[in-house]
Formats: C-alpha cells, sequence, structure tokens
C-alpha cells in the first residue's frame, strides 16, 4: 500500500514538473496562449501589474473551488496538490532563471516542447482522476455531465484565450496559439488511450485447452471459449477471447504460433475494459 502510494505522490509530482518545465521555458516567452489559466495568464498580465505565475495561482485557486464542488474531497486534494505546485514551480522558477525572451529563435521547435510537456503531464494526471486545475477542472466537469471528450472540453474552454491573442499580440502569435491548442487536446486523448492500450485475441482454433491453460497458468488471465462451427468446411471450431496487456499479448502470439499454426487469430487495439483485472465501472 505504502509503494502504490509513494508511485501515486510520484506521478503527481513528476507530471506537474513537466507541465510546469513547459509553461515557464515555452509558453509563457513565447506569449503562447493555448492551455488553459496559464494562457489567460499571459493575457492578464498585459493589463495588471502582475506576473503571469501569480495571476495563474489566484485564478487556480478560485477554480479549485469548483473541483470541490463537482467532484468532492478526493479530487480536490489531489487537484489543490497539483495546482499549488504547479503556481510554487512557476513562481520558483522566475525567481531563480528570469526569463526576458524565447529560449531560442524557433518559434515552432518551441511550440513543439510547449505542447509536448504539458500534454504528456495533463494526461497523466487525467489518468490519476486529477488535473492541474485551471480550465481542466471545467473540462472534466464538462466530460462528466456531457458526451463531449477530454480533449474536445479542453479545446472548448481554451478557444477564447486562443482567439483574444490575435487582438492583443498578432497575428501570427495567434495563429500559433490556435494550432497549439489543437494539437494539444488530440494529444491528450492519444496519451490517455495509450496508457490504456490494450489488445483483444480472437482466436479460432480446434483446440482451446492448451491455450486457454497457457492463459490462466502463465499470463495469470483469463479468458471466454465458444463452440463454433466453420460456415465453409463445416467442421466444429472453438473461439477463444480473451484481453492482455502489449506484452503479454506478444506471448500468447508465439505459444499458438508455435503450437497451433493453423489457427485464425484476430487481433485489435481496445483502451476500455471495465471488468476483473482491468477497470472497474
Amino acid at each position: 500500500m505504502l509503494l502504490k502510494k509513494g508511485k501515486w505522490f510520484f506521478l503527481l509530482t513528476i507530471s506537474t514538473v513537466l507541465m510546469a518545465v513547459g509553461v515557464y521555458f515555452f509558453k509563457f516567452p513565447n506569449n503562447f496562449t493555448f492551455g488553459g489559466v496559464t494562457g489567460l495568464a499571459v493575457i492578464v498580465a498585459q493589463f495588471i501589474p502582475m506576473s503571469a505565475s501569480d495571476i495563474s495561482f489566484w485564478m487556480n485557486m478560485l477554480l479549485l473551488a469548483l473541483g470541490f464542488a463537482f467532484f468532492g474531497k478526493k479530487f480536490g486534494a489531489k487537484t489543490a496538490y497539483t495546482s499549488i505546485l504547479l503556481s510554487v514551480l512557476l513562481s520558483l522558477f522566475e525567481r531563480i532563471y528570469p526569463m526576458s525572451g524565447p529560449l531560442t529563435n524557433e518559434p515552432m521547435l518551441e511550440l513543439c516542447f510547449a505542447i509536448a510537456l504539458p500534454a504528456v503531464g495533463s494526461a497523466i494526471l487525467f489518468n490519476l482522476g486529477a488535473s492541474s486545475g485551471g480550465t481542466d477542472v471545467i473540462a472534466m466537469i464538462l466530460k462528466k455531465y456531457t458526451s463531449v471528450n477530454i480533449g474536445s472540453a479542453l479545446l472548448i474552454s481554451d478557444i477564447v484565450a486562443a482567439a483574444a491573442t490575435c487582438v492583443i499580440f498578432d497575428i501570427k502569435t495567434g495563429l500559433y496559439a490556435f494550432l497549439g491548442l489543437t494539437v494539444k487536446s488530440f494529444m491528450i486523448d492519444g496519451i490517455i488511450e495509450n496508457i490504456h492500450l490494450c489488445k483483444y485475441f480472437t482466436v479460432v482454433c480446434s483446440d482451446p485447452d492448451p491455450i486457454c491453460h497457457f492463459i490462466i497458468e502463465e499470463l495469470n488471465r483469463s479468458a471466454t471459449k465458444v463452440e463454433a462451427t466453420g460456415a465453409f468446411s463445416g467442421q466444429e471450431k472453438h473461439i477463444v477471447n480473451t484481453v492482455l496487456s502489449r506484452t503479454e499479448s506478444v506471448k500468447l502470439r508465439n505459444f499458438i504460433k508455435m503450437t497451433q499454426p493453423s489457427a485464425f487469430i484476430l487481433i485489435s487495439n481496445t483502451s476500455e475494459i471495465i471488468g476483473k483485472g482491468f477497470h472497474s465501472i
């Protein structure tokens, strides 16, 4: 239990650090306004005598209250930690390494890092049932009460900030903001899906027992056997259905190839598996 909590705490921390690095070193210096509160902070900092880091902190506290209201104490505790840690890290970076401009003169390269680092961090947090606060909270509220997926919800909640960039800064910066906003939303969904990605096996064979024995004894999984009849041959067949991780799927595929090379195998990707051994409802 202690090890599990330590892993959970480590993932929360490292994902927040990734987001802070991407925001402070790549988003803020280039005035990229996608990405919720940190994006809005870039805009608001142009009009009031506060740093984007301080603005981000106070906006996160306000939206954090919404998180408590809609998702309860458990969600609030996780998000409070990551939200406060993100704000503290941004302020710390600002004092340790003040930046007067972008790190490089390659805006497209910096856009890639401004997208990738926060996207990976956000995906890990969503997978843990938390968020970094800000408009991530709004996105998860939309996810809970509508059929909109998280990536689309983030796109909806952040699009106003990206549009304002064209007016406050310039068209070039605004176009970068729209590009970053779109790519980030798809990237988060892709990362979340790949975290849970498993392989669904449908094996049509003559002798299912060795395959089922291997799945149960060697892979510590289970399977479902179904009696079937070949439409063309008319012979009796058996269908074995199972879901495995990517590593386990390679072992099963090699086992079937060695023991029953005539078996017909269908392997498909799946990321939403609910049941014993995977995810509960």
